[in-house]
C-alpha cells in the first residue's frame, strides 16, 4: 500500500511540512529533513527548486533561487529523496514541482526516478486538470498519487470534476494569492473545506498561510491535515548558521497543535 494511504487511512489528523530541497545548502538538507520528521511531521512535501514559480510567495521563491545558485541539480534532488527514504522508510514523501522540469526531462523518466527514490506522490502546481491525462497515466503505472489542488476560487462543479478521479489527499488552498505566512487564516477556509468535502471522500489538507500553532489548531478543527511551508523556510533562513533548534521548536509546536 502507498504510504500516503497508510497515513490517511488511520483517521488521525496529519501534519505536512513543505521544504525546498537544497536550501540553504545541499549539505544541510538531510539534517533538516531529519529534524522535520523527529519533530512530528507526518508527510514531507519536498520542493523541487525552480526558477519561475507562479504559486509560491517571496519566501519560497528565494529559497529555490538560493538552491539553484548553489548548484543544486535534478540528480541531487533524487539523491536527497533516496537518502531520506533510507533513513525514514515509513514517512510519506511527495515531489512538489512545477511542470517545466518534468516536461523537460520527460514524464516517464521523471516519474520513474521519483518512484525509485522513494516518492509516494507528486504535486504539479501549475498543471491544469484538463492537461493532466498523460501525467496521470504515467504516475498510475508507477503507483504514485497525483495530488490535486482546490482553490477558494474553484467553483463547486469544477471541484467535482477535478476530484472525480483524485487519489491520496486533496490540497485545499486556504486563500487567494501566493504562499506565505499570514496573520490570520482566511475567514472562509472552513466553508471551503466543507464544500470540497461534499464532493470527495478523500482527506483534505489545508495550506497557504498557516504559520503558528494557534492557526494550525484552528485549521485542524475543520480539515484532516495541515500544510506548512513558508513558516518552515523562513525559520531556516532566519536562524543561520544553526537553524535546527529553532526549526525543531517551531515544528514541534505545529505538530502538537495538529495532533492534539
Amino acid at each position: 500500500m502507498n504510504r500516503i494511504d497508510q497515513l490517511t487511512g488511520n483517521g488521525k489528523k496529519f501534519f505536512v511540512a513543505y521544504y525546498t530541497a537544497g536550501f540553504p545548502t545541499v549539505a544541510a538538507s538531510g539534517a533538516i529533513l531529519d529534524t522535520l520528521v523527529e519533530s512530528g511531521c507526518d508527510l514531507i512535501e519536498l520542493g523541487y527548486p525552480f526558477s519561475d514559480p507562479t504559486a509560491d510567495g517571496p519566501t519560497i521563491q528565494a529559497s529555490s533561487q538560493t538552491a539553484l545558485e548553489n548548484g543544486f541539480t535534478r540528480a541531487g534532488y533524487f539523491q536527497l529523496l533516496q537518502e531520506f527514504r533510507e533513513r525514514h522508510p515509513d514517512v510519506p514523501a511527495v515531489v512538489f514541482s512545477y511542470y517545466n522540469p518534468i516536461f523537460h526531462y520527460g514524464i516517464d523518466k521523471f516519474a520513474e526516478f521519483a518512484k525509485t527514490a522513494g516518492a509516494d506522490g507528486m504535486l504539479v502546481v501549475d498543471l491544469p486538470h484538463e492537461e493532466q491525462a498523460d501525467v496521470r497515466a504515467v504516475l498510475d503505472r508507477q503507483g504514485l498519487h497525483l495530488i490535486q489542488l482546490v482553490a477558494p476560487t474553484t467553483g463547486q462543479e469544477r471541484t467535482g470534476k477535478i476530484l472525480k478521479n483524485a487519489s491520496g489527499f486533496v490540497y485545499q488552498i486556504s486563500l487567494r494569492g501566493v504562499t506565505g505566512v499570514r496573520d490570520t487564516i482566511a475567514a472562509d477556509a472552513g466553508e471551503n473545506i466543507a464544500r470540497t468535502r461534499a464532493v470527495t471522500g478523500l482527506p483534505i489538507a489545508l495550506g497557504f498561510g498557516v504559520g503558528t500553532g494557534e492557526q494550525a489548531r484552528a485549521v485542524a478543527a475543520a480539515a484532516d491535515g495541515v500544510v506548512v511551508g513558508s513558516a518552515i523556510v523562513t525559520c531556516i533562513a532566519e536562524n543561520q548558521p544553526e537553524p535546527l533548534p529553532a526549526l525543531r521548536a517551531l515544528v514541534t509546536e505545529l505538530t502538537a497543535a495538529v495532533h492534539g
